[in-house]
């Protein structure tokens, strides 16, 4: 259906981070606040589509392209996802196990299928569809491989219900209405911090009466003191800076949380078309390397093979609204080589590809390519967050709590991503129970003389196609950040 005249299209948008909301239920906050804000469309806010119990993975018609330059049977792949899927819900049954039959999840599945699975070559098709299917969990987890997630904690997330729903003026528009209800000056953008000293007495110049327990210094010189200090930044930035970011240097226990959980990389790439190649109902275009096997192992050499890590593409949808767009997903050291890559060299391998896929080596080339870069993203590093092999939830609870790790003075609070509910592997959340601490005020906000600091990296980030006539020699994408 339309979208209501209060909610007008970002024409030409591409969201290089957050895509969905997924698991768009009541017990979403994303959700919540951006149905309060009245920033979905008409769909989203239906209660029957809340109530659809899709899992991590909501079904869209698709299309599934193997590298013979067919299209698979549409029962063979229905039949080898069906399967996979129903032994990635078995690793539930191992959640507080004291001795899971496997350290990680890529393990339990691959010794599941070399078991269940005859090795015949009629089982070939199979075998790669399940190798497609790792790759997926990849890209959901933020991880190179399944081996490196671990199997005991992976059953504390649960996927809530909902059909994915997007925001008809991108993921901005609910930062934006968040930002609208804060007094102008609160939050600062391009000021990046140095350093948080977090045990002190630090005075104002002109009020030497007030003493504030923390001090942060930004890159250029400026400081701030404050009573409280809350950290958002991505746990990849923490794993890299944690030692001098903080001082001083953090507890042991929250140092060894932030080294054991997992932190990796899931980009995408927009290709633009001049004209679409598939059908118009078709929302996801899926890949298949017909000579893989979830038993294989995945060579080596990223320069040769990297693109081989790609899912596959979904259709960015209304066309009216986006032109003739896919988008790809890839995860892992292959998503972080693709970072290393030009523009154009991008662009011949996605181009390979999608011939090679279709069949058709006359497959015109697409206009432009656009593509995140998550993992060379100084303070970012990576995407996504994952409990590794040799770490657990409680790690999570770990990094959670407040510095002191006293309830009545959590001057500093670590919630960087990957310490609450997650929104992205899925709109799943885990079923943990965090012990509570006294709240902190907002952003900003001084409540009975406390003056709390927040420091965040954002991450909601989009582009925008220029017009033709901004750019009659069609020379792609000029990027315009929002944020």
């Amino acid at each position: 259906p339309p979208l209501p005249p209060s909610l007008p299209a970002a024409s030409g948008l591409a969201e290089m981070g957050a895509h969905w909301i997924h698991g768009p239920s009541p017990e979403n906050p994303v959700f919540c606040l951006a149905s309060r804000y009245g920033l979905l469309g008409p769909e989203a806010a239906r209660e029957e589509n809340q109530q659809v119990e899709a899992g991590s993975r909501s079904p869209m018609p698709s299309v599934t392209y193997g590298s013979s330059g067919k299209v698979l049977s549409p029962k063979a792949v229905r039949e080898a996802r069906d399967f996979f899927y129903a032994l990635l819900a078995s690793t539930r049954t191992f959640q507080a196990s004291k001795k899971p039959p496997c350290p990680s999840v890529g393990q339990y599945l691959q010794a599941e299928i070399a078991r269940t699975v005859p090795q015949e070559d009629a089982r070939q098709l199979q075998m790669a569809m399940f190798a497609t299917c790792l790759k997926l969990e990849c890209c959901i987890s933020g991880t190179h491989s399944m081996d490196l997630v671990a199997l005991e904690p992976f059953g504390e997330y649960v996927s809530l219900p909902g059909l994915d729903c997007t925001f008809p003026r991108g993921y901005s528009s609910l930062t934006e209405r968040l930002l609208s209800d804060l007094p102008e000056g609160t939050v600062l953008l391009n000021k990046a911090v140095r350093t948080i000293r977090w045990q002190g007495s630090f005075r104002e110049q002109w009020d030497d009466a007030r003493v504030f327990p923390i001090w942060v210094e930004c890159e250029d010189g400026d400081v701030f003191l404050a009573d409280h200090v809350i950290v958002t930044v991505p746990l990849g930035f923490l794993k890299e800076h944690h030692q001098e970011f903080f001082q001083p240097p953090l507890p042991e226990r929250k140092a060894q949380a932030i080294h054991h959980l997992g932190f990796g990389t899931t980009n995408k790439i927009f290709l633009e078309f001049e004209q679409p190649f598939w059908e118009p109902q078709q929302q996801l275009l899926e890949v298949v390397w017909e000579d893989e096997s979830a038993l294989g192992v995945p060579s080596p050499d990223l320069k040769a093979t990297w693109f081989k890590k790609l899912i596959g593409f979904v259709v960015l949808q209304p066309p009216e609204q986006h032109g003739h767009v896919l988008c790809g997903f890839i995860a892992g050291k292959e998503a972080e080589y693709m970072e290393t890559l030009s523009d154009a060299e991008v662009l011949r391998a996605m181009t390979r590809v999608l011939r090679t896929m279709t069949g058709n080596p006359s497959l015109p080339a697409p206009r432009s390519v656009l593509r995140s870069r998550w993992h060379s993203a100084p303070y970012t590093r990576g995407s996504y967050s994952y409990v590794a092999v040799g770490s657990s939830g409680e790690d999570i609870d770990v990094l959670a709590q407040p510095l002191p790790e006293d309830p009545r003075d959590p001057r500093v609070r670590i919630q960087a991503q990957g310490t609450q509910g997650q929104t992205d592997r899925g709109g799943d959340r885990p079923l943990r129970e965090h012990r509570e601490v006294a709240p902190l005020p907002l952003v900003g906000e001084v409540t009975n003389a406390q003056v709390t600091c927040t420091i965040s990296v954002t991450l909601v980030d989009m582009r925008l196609l220029p017009t033709a006539s901004q750019h009659p020699h069609g020379t792609g994408w000029v990027p315009r950040e929002v944020y």
